[in-house]
């Protein structure tokens, strides 16, 4: 199984978030499952890669040209997929993702995620989608979920596209089980 991880490239936030990233990077490791991420070597992409190489993991990087140019990308990180653009890396992400787990983030993170939510939806994507919710990270997020459920902006049906997790062995839990979200998932996206 591939899983690929979105996370904040953030330096500056709370180390508890940089503590969930190494955990699950050391879960996901020893649990042999690969990692496809940003290909970032700080913030919680970093603390992610870190505890996967230094726990014999398997993980590959894609990050877009200009990122590397700046020298954003990990420098340990062997396998670094190199795009032209960030609409190339998400593709390529994507294509490579068995399941996509969210970490905290910024609005890049937020719009991975409701990128993956929305080709879910549309039956374009197949794999589980867990939301890491370190710290209550994501509480004000799953409100509004919920407004766009309680609103008829998503149907009821959709709430079951994604699933929460307040730790990462729930999310390695959640990564062990089998769940199909929707049989015919076209048929339900028109509201």
């Amino acid at each position: 199984m591939t899983v690929c991880v979105f996370a904040s490239s953030s330096s500056r936030i709370d180390n508890d978030y940089a503590t969930a990233a190494s955990t699950l990077g050391l879960l996901l490791a020893k649990a042999k499952m690969d990692v496809v991420y940003g290909g970032g070597g700080i913030g919680l992409m970093g603390s992610l890669a870190d505890a996967v190489l230094e726990n014999g993991g398997k993980i590959t990087g894609v990050i877009p040209s200009f990122m590397k140019d700046e020298g954003w990308d990990h420098s340990h990180v062997s396998e670094m997929i190199v795009t032209s653009d960030m609409g190339e890396r998400k593709k390529k992400m994507f294509e490579m993702a068995d399941a996509i787990v969210a970490l905290p983030g910024g609005v890049g993170t937020l719009e991975e995620l409701t990128e993956a939510m929305t080709l879910r939806q549309l039956g374009l994507y197949e794999g589980s989608i867990i939301i890491l919710n370190t710290l209550n990270f994501y509480r004000s997020f799953i409100d509004f979920l919920e407004h766009m459920v309680s609103g008829n902006f998503l149907r009821y049906e959709h709430k079951g596209m994604w699933e929460i997790a307040d730790t990462p062995q729930e999310v390695i839990e959640l990564l062990g089980k089998t769940k199909t979200w929707h049989r015919n998932p076209r048929s339900i996206a028109r509201i």
